[in-house]
């Protein structure tokens, strides 16, 4: 069986014994819409639960929008220069307009990246800003939560007349979706407010997964937090496994974010009958498996499928390496990820970054890991815990091994993008 796996920018290829393969999950075909872009303009002018974005923007004296980093593939050539114009019509020069780019504690995008996220017409013509998630001097404090998180947002942000989020609205392994709030906490939170909100009180709930918004803290903390920095407007997307625009929801930022949610729900699902010995998964490529820190996260989408003790391939290109110093720095402080666990359990050990091995730490707890890339050699995959295999045809062969003849096998192409469930 031959199964085209995202990763990095061009996918992989890989040949899978057929008679094992239970299932490729995948999402619900859609059809994407003809033309998002007056999809875009249609929804600025009959958004969900206020008033149009330009009844809105009339007489404001200058606007923040907000745009994910170059790790979210959202489409905003075909988001920004809709809203832009209702901006600039409304009255609002483009030197009083500033774009945003909600880092959270990733690092600065820098210019090249930018024209390849917003075009070069945008770069050009309008003042563009990273945000630094390590600079408390940037921030404003609003106060703590009732969960007793000090609540530091960008001060550019909060300064602005009117505020403008947008994004894309997709599972998250953490939150539940992506979209909407996230683009305020953790997208342009201070260290100091995402440091409590990404620990192990919040992480380890068993709510704290992907597709899960019912009493999930993570979702509720960082909701919270959106409402004390204040939004005005969001527009977010639902895209394909080909990055193709499926809907468009804008408005008031719960209600439209929660519109999102419902319509990407059933898209994003797919099931198998019963738990899989071996799941072939991926980190969605690029831009997201451009490193081992976000390709975490497709392993974590296998979690829900895969036999206790079964086995997780993940194939993923890793061009950037391993990820942030922070993130690096825990492998040389930890052994195992048993000893990790305890120290962030039991001790006022805390390292930025730790989220996502404690996600890691979720994994190994249940499979084991093989890892397929071009971007790390082997001797520095088993330094992070997992095994390294030549290609996912030999890591199969291994596990399957293992496993005996009658071992089944799910593929996830998409990794992170599916939410993979049994039913």
């Amino acid at each position: 069986m031959r199964v085209h796996l995202e990763y990095g920018r061009d996918g992989l290829d890989v040949e899978l014994p057929d008679r094992h393969v239970v299932k490729c999950l995948g999402c619900r075909p859609v059809e994407p819409l003809a033309d998002p872009a007056a999809e875009v303009a249609e929804r600025l002018r009959r958004p969900n639960s206020t008033p149009p974005l330009a009844e809105l923007a009339r007489g404001r004296r200058d606007a923040c929008l907000v745009i994910a980093d170059i790790t979210r593939p959202v489409p905003n050539r075909v988001l920004l220069p809709p809203i832009l114009s209702v901006l600039e019509a409304a009255g609002i020069p483009r030197e009083k307009v500033l774009i945003l780019v909600a880092t959270g504690l990733h690092r600065p995008n820098t210019r090249d990246e930018l024209i390849e996220m917003v075009g070069p017409a945008v770069v050009e013509n309008y003042r563009i800003e990273n945000h630094h998630g390590r600079e408390l001097s940037e921030h404003t404090y609003l106060g703590d939560t009732p969960r007793g998180v000090p609540a530091w947002i960008d001060t550019r942000y909060l300064q602005a007349d009117l505020k403008i989020t947008t994004g894309l609205i997709e599972p998250h392994f953490m939150a539940g979706f992506s979209g909407g709030r996230k683009l305020i906490c953790p997208g342009l939170a201070a260290w100091e407010t995402i440091k409590p909100w990404h620990g192990p009180d919040f992480l380890e709930h068993p709510n704290a997964r992907t597709g899960c918004l019912q009493d999930n803290p993570v979702h509720q903390e960082n909701t919270l937090i959106a409402r004390m920095a204040g939004c005005d407007f969001i527009v977010n997307v639902v895209i394909d496994e080909k990055r193709r625009v499926l809907a468009v929801v804008a408005g008031e930022m719960e209600a439209a974010f929660h519109e999102g949610v419902d319509l990407a729900r059933g898209p994003f699902t797919d099931t198998v009958p019963e738990p899989v010995d071996v799941v072939v998964t991926t980190s969605a490529g690029y831009p997201l498996d451009t490193t081992y820190y976000q390709s975490v996260k497709g392993m974590v989408a296998a979690l829900p499928i895969v036999k206790p003790g079964g086995t997780i391939v993940l194939a993923a290109g890793m061009s950037d390496g391993i990820g942030s110093a922070d993130f690096q720095r825990l492998f040389d402080e930890n052994d195992s990820v048993e000893s990790f666990m305890h120290r962030i359990l039991n001790t006022d050990y805390y390292v930025p970054d730790q989220w996502q091995l404690e996600e890691l730490a979720k994994v190994l707890r249940s499979a084991r890991v093989k890892v397929v890339t071009d971007g790390l050699p082997p001797e520095t995959l088993r330094r992070l815990f997992v095994e390294p295999a030549p290609s996912v045809e030999a890591a199969v062969a291994d596990a399957l091994a293992e496993c005996g003849p009658e071992a089944t096998i799910a593929v996830i192409p998409n990794g992170p993008y599916v939410m993979a469930e049994l039913g």
